[in-house]
Order: structure tokens, then C-alpha cells, then sequence
């Protein structure tokens, strides 16, 4: 497979390998993430973790699925989303602007609905359509832009300052990070430690967030993020020290398409994560095929990412695994456009 060219991001270092940081640098700590469980407590739902003896024969290890496809909204993004606005509520803010291909916006449309906040949803007129439904269901405006020409951070920005609402990015915002570790730290106050966590990785929200309940529930745990190969700029900059840039990447792995890392969940991920690596679009949809047919597990290309380089191997990247080592894996959302997967499916 063409891996698309990557650039270093405008205004992020060009050259040499950043230092890696130390954990005062960092700008959440895994306090927060307790804090901000304690809010989620009763509103986020506790995800089950799936473990199956085929898979387990399969991938040679003891094998468990964190299953946030079954989280409100399907994907873990709600997480994320509701400490933030539950914070910015408290705050005194009214409403809040966003973001998103989907996931991020249907978590930011349902905890405004729930929290008595408007939202409005920058979103791509190519985003998946069962996605572009469920957050206008969830009560949110949405503006659409189309991403060859327009940059969404740009167009959030000029909305947010227009309005005089904050804007809650999908990743690189502390609240969001916090909330996304809390998937995590479920998965290790259930299971115990782990000697792998497997994590899908856009903008490293989740990854970053994983990494530091790891740190603290599992410390001997290797954090593993996983991209996909057209969208290898977290791969990429995690090898060269420095934030490099894919636009629009052509994956079927939708949420997986952010350009780069941000600049508070790299520092993070930089500091305790092992490795991130890239598996094929024909992997991911031979994982989708597996957890349909075989699991009974409806889960969307991107969060079926973690799981695929542990059953079809990587591009970018060795996954060492030991024989019978305790493997978590993150199945970050279920969000699917069913008549695309079937499409999918009938090109394997």
C-alpha cells in the first residue's frame, strides 16, 4: 500500500527529535482522570470487556475488548465530551462549538442535550451519513464544510468568535483527554494489569488518555497505539520526534483521518507510550468481518483498528506479543453506515 507523504505541521518544530518530556510537563495527570471518572460516574456507561476463547486461539494471548461501540453514542468520545461540558457549564458558559467527522460531534450533541447547552457542529459534508443523523438528532446545528477547501479549526474558530462560545476540540483539550483516560482505567480496575493495551489513535486523545491510566493502574503495561497506514502521521512523528502532517487520508478508517497529533496529547504519548503503529485498510476490513461474523460485535473501521493489528500483523511497526500475554484491546466505537459496510465486505 502508497503511504499518502506527510509534512511537518505549520508552526510545529521542523527539525531534529523533540526531548522526550517528563510528567510535570504533561498537561494532564492521572488525577484528572479520576476526577474526571467521578463526574462520568452514573452518566457514562461501564462497558462491558468481551473475551472469547477463538480469539484467544487466534491471536495466541489472553485477549480483552474494551467495548465502547456499546458506550452512549457509540464511541468513547462521550467521555471526553460531557467532563468538558460539564465543566464549561460550570463555568457559566451557555453553549459550546465543535469539531467533527462524527463521533466527537454526536458526543458533544448528546452531553449539550443532556447538560441544557447548545452546540454547534463543524462538520465535513462528506462525513458518514448514520453519523451526520445522530447529531442533529441529538439537537445540535450543524455547519458543513467541504475539507478540500476549507480547514475546519479555521471555520470553528470564526464561529466561536462570532458567537462568544468556547470551542471543545475532539482531542488535544485537557477535559477531553481526562474523559477519554477513563476508558482505561475501567478496563484495569476490572481486569487488573495488563502486559499490552492496544489503542486506536486519529488525533491521540484516547491514546494519550490510556497512557496515563496505564502509568499509574499498570506501569510494566506496553501501550501500543495503532493507525491506520494512509493515515500515518502519529506513527510517523512518534519516530521523528516531531509533529508531521498527513491531509485527508484516504482510509476507510474515518475517524482516523485527523491530520496530525495535537500539542497536548503528543508530549504524552512521547512520555509513556511504547510504539505506535499502522495496519492496511484490507486489515481493517478483515477484522470488521471477524467481529460481525464470528463475535457477533458491530463495531465501525476505526475502532476496529487495535484489534486488527494484533490479528493481521502491521505495516509500520513489529507487534511482539508473547505467547499467552494479557492483551487489552480498545474497541473504540460501533458507529456504522451499514450499507458502506456491506459494500466493504463485498470488495474484500
Amino acid at each position: 500500500m502508497t503511504d499518502t507523504p506527510s509534512t511537518t505541521t505549520p508552526g510545529k518544530p521542523t527539525t531534529g527529535a523533540a526531548p522526550r518530556t517528563t510528567s510535570e510537563d504533561l498537561a494532564v495527570n492521572f488525577a484528572e482522570i479520576e476526577a474526571a471518572a467521578t463526574r462520568l460516574q452514573g452518566i457514562a456507561r461501564l462497558t462491558p470487556v468481551h473475551q472469547s476463547r477463538q480469539l484467544d486461539t487466534a491471536c495466541n494471548a489472553q485477549v480483552m475488548l474494551k467495548c465502547e461501540n456499546f458506550q452512549n453514542t457509540g464511541s468513547f468520545k462521550f467521555r471526553g465530551a460531557y467532563n468538558s461540558l460539564l465543566l464549561l457549564k460550570e463555568a457559566g458558559h451557555a453553549g459550546v462549538v465543535a469539531f467533527s467527522s462524527g463521533n466527537h460531534a454526536q458526543a458533544v450533541a448528546l452531553a449539550g442535550s443532556m447538560l441544557g447547552l447548545a452546540t454547534t457542529i463543524v462538520m465535513p459534508n462528506n462525513a458518514p451519513k448514520v453519523k451526520a443523523a445522530a447529531t442533529r438528532g441529538y439537537g445540535a446545528s450543524i455547519v458543513e464544510y467541504n475539507p478540500s477547501t476549507t480547514q475546519r479549526e479555521k471555520l470553528a474558530a470564526e464561529i466561536a468568535e462570532s458567537s462568544g462560545l468556547p470551542v471543545v476540540p475532539a482531542y488535544d483539550y485537557p477535559h477531553v483527554i481526562a474523559g477519554q483516560g477513563t476508558a482505561a482505567k475501567e478496563l484495569f480496575e476490572e481486569v487488573g494489569e495488563l502486559d499490552v493495551l492496544l489503542v486506536c489513535c486519529g488525533g491521540g486523545g484516547l491514546l494519550s488518555g490510556s497512557c496515563l491510566s496505564a502509568a499509574a493502574l499498570s506501569p510494566d503495561c506496553r501501550v501500543i497505539g495503532v493507525e491506520p497506514a494512509l493515515g500515518d502521521d502519529g506513527a510517523r512523528s512518534f519516530r521523528s520526534g516531531r509533529i508531521e502532517t498527513v491531509h485527508n487520508p484516504a482510509t476507510i478508517a474515518d475517524g482516523a483521518r485527523t491530520p496530525y497529533l495535537g500539542d497536548l496529547t503528543f508530549p504524552i504519548i512521547q512520555r509513556y507510550a511504547s510504539d505506535i503503529v499502522t495496519v492496511s485498510d484490507a486489515a481493517l476490513i478483515e477484522t470488521l468481518r471477524f467481529l460481525w461474523e464470528r463475535l457477533k460485535l458491530i463495531v465501525e473501521p476505526t475502532g476496529a483498528l487495535a484489534l486488527a493489528a494484533l490479528l493481521s500483523g502491521t505495516e509500520m511497526g513489529h507487534l511482539e506479543i508473547a505467547p499467552g500475554a494479557r492483551v487489552g484491546v480498545t474497541i473504540s466505537g460501533g458507529n456504522v453506515d451499514v450499507s458502506s459496510a456491506a459494500t466493504l465486505f463485498g470488495n474484500a
